[in-house]
């Protein structure tokens, strides 16, 4: 019986490479995007949430599509943070395991340029990269994008909030000679349409999973009332529920963010906090703690938010609930992967309950409210 990616089209040598990893049941987005892009391999804009197996769905194709002989740069790959370029290059070189060897680069901002020129020096027929730091490389002369076939932009929404649209553009620009461009997003705000009109042919193939749902089905949506000095109490209470329990608690900014670390802390409970302020390496320290179990919760700000793939998440908590409808799907999204069930509880004061409200009609989602004192 064949394994249900080689149904899909799948390479028998990748899906073994797939099935080593344990993913068994292609999910939707997968479903739906995989035939369309191995077969046909045109211009696709998705919809479609995060932790929905969104790097699976083109990464596959993408690697059917790369030919292993050529050393010149055949895909490449522009995702937000740094965190996630590594994410999508580290999937793509799991899944080439019993392939031919095909060499994927990660190139983001973080890490020593000197070491990626070296490194970009050998043959490269993928690149994974950030915005800002491709384009440093373009200049420098040692990547040329003239050859690139195949532009994935992970994520689109996300590069979009963090200032780079005039980026992609360019790097747009610069792949003129592309034959497709494969857009997958959660959100699909008015700048990224804005870009797709200049970009994307109008008759590009487009996918939408889950419209009615863009947050994911299987997160339990919750909201408290709590007064603003009354939120540290609760959120330790909360903490003290979950048995062993993990989860993220969001702050909109690093002060509160690094103010609540030390609270906790103080009250005996395992975190540690995540936010743009450090630096890389110890943003990796921090992250790879909470990779490891070393520390039970996570805080951290919203710029962090797409960063965060950690599996068997139970919750989400907002301390407040963030500028942005967008932002609230990236934070949620980190609970409820891989259809596994989780909680996101948004704390709002007595005021804002009218945001509970925008965010029920702009999502199509139902919020519980749960009592202010859990005891």
């Amino acid at each position: 019986m064949p394994h249900a990616f080689q149904e899909l089209g799948i390479d028998a040598d990748l899906v073994k490479g797939v099935a080593e990893l344990g993913i068994e049941i292609p999910t939707r987005v997968q479903q739906e995007s995989i035939p369309f892009l191995v077969k046909e391999g045109h211009d696709l804009i998705a919809q479609a949430q995060t932790g929905t197996g969104k790097t699976a769905a083109f990464g596959l194709p993408l690697l059917m599509k790369i030919n292993p002989k050529s050393p010149k740069v055949q895909g490449l790959v522009v995702a937000p943070t740094r965190e996630l370029a590594k994410q999508v290059g580290k999937q793509l070189f799991r899944f080439t395991k019993y392939s031919a060897k095909i060499f994927v680069e990660v190139t983001s901002g973080g890490d020593k340029i000197d070491r990626q020129i070296a490194a970009l020096s050998r043959p490269t027929q993928i690149i994974v990269a950030t915005p800002g730091r491709l384009l440093d490389l373009v200049r420098k002369g040692v990547v040329d994008l003239s050859s690139v076939e195949r532009l994935v932009l992970d994520e689109a929404d996300e590069m979009l909030s963090l200032g780079f649209k005039e980026e992609l553009r360019e790097i747009l620009r610069l792949c003129k000679q592309r034959q497709s461009t494969w857009l997958f997003s959660a959100t699909f705000p008015t700048a990224l349409d804005d870009l797709i009109r200049g970009a994307m042919p109008a008759d590009a193939r487009r996918l939408v999973i889950d419209e009615d749902h863009v947050v994911n089905r299987d997160i339990d949506h919750r909201y408290a009332v709590v007064d603003r000095q009354d939120k540290d109490d609760f959120i330790a209470a909360f903490l003290r529920g979950q048995g062993e329990g993990r989860g993220v608690i969001f702050c909109r900014t690093r002060l509160g963010s690094a103010r609540l670390g030390t609270i906790l802390e103080e009250r005996g409970y395992s975190v540690d906090v995540l936010q743009g302020e450090l630096s890389q390496q110890e943003r990796d320290k921090v992250m790879r703690g909470f990779k490891k179990g070393r520390s039970q919760f996570l805080i951290a700000t919203d710029v962090m938010a797409r960063g965060i793939d950690v599996p068997d998440l139970a919750f989400v908590l907002h301390h407040q609930l963030p500028e942005h409808t967008e932002y609230y799907t990236h934070r949620s999204g980190r609970t409820a992967r891989a259809g596994k069930k989780g909680i996101s509880l948004a704390l709002v004061e007595p005021n804002e309950r009218r945001k509970i409200e925008r965010l029920e009609k702009e999502l199509g989602v139902y919020f519980d409210e749960v009592p202010a004192n859990l005891g």
